[in-house]
């Protein structure tokens, strides 16, 4: 009867003797500091870059808009035009598949070689069979950051740039 009473005081679980101890190790705190570190350090840099993520959206709309209208314009050898609302935000162009509208929170100012620096009011920007008459420049910023979105009317390259 002794032994049996000796049994009985112990708990037994699948993996041994239980202690009845509720409190972690401290080994086992920090393996989960340390797991739970590695997946900040994973997980950080893409909500740091989320912030900008509209800005560089929306400059590699307007460059791929301005790409467009300048390589049609030469290939389908008709005229384009883009009309940058300033105060609206919008860009509207116009081609071979018709006129389209998009808008662009983050535009704040254009450059013209012809008109020098605008804060407000509409462009008109024509794209010829031959390319673009002149070359522009787009400042785009929100609270973060700041781009410009460069235009080369000879090159016909598009560039966008950090501020």
């Amino acid at each position: 009867m002794g032994k049996k009473a000796e049994k009985e005081r112990m708990q037994i679980s699948k993996t041994g003797i239980c202690n009845n101890n509720n409190g972690f190790t401290l080994l086992e705190l920090v393996l989960v500091i340390f797991i739970l570190s590695i997946a900040a350090a994973i997980v950080y840099p893409s909500i740091a870059v989320f912030h900008t993520a509209k800005i560089n959206s929306d400059a590699k709309r307007i460059a791929s808009i301005i790409r467009y209208l300048n390589d049609t314009a030469i290939t389908t050898k008709e005229t384009s035009s883009l009309k940058i609302d300033l105060k609206k935000g919008m860009l509207i162009y116009s081609s071979a598949e018709g006129k389209k509208e998009e808008a662009f929170d983050t535009v704040r100012s254009a450059a013209l070689q012809s008109k020098g620096m605008l804060s407000e009011g509409e462009i008109i920007l024509f794209f010829y069979p031959s390319g673009a008459a002149e070359s522009m420049e787009l400042h785009l910023s929100d609270s973060k950051s700041n781009l410009m979105v460069s235009f080369n009317h000879l090159s016909g390259r598009v560039k966008i740039i950090p501020q």
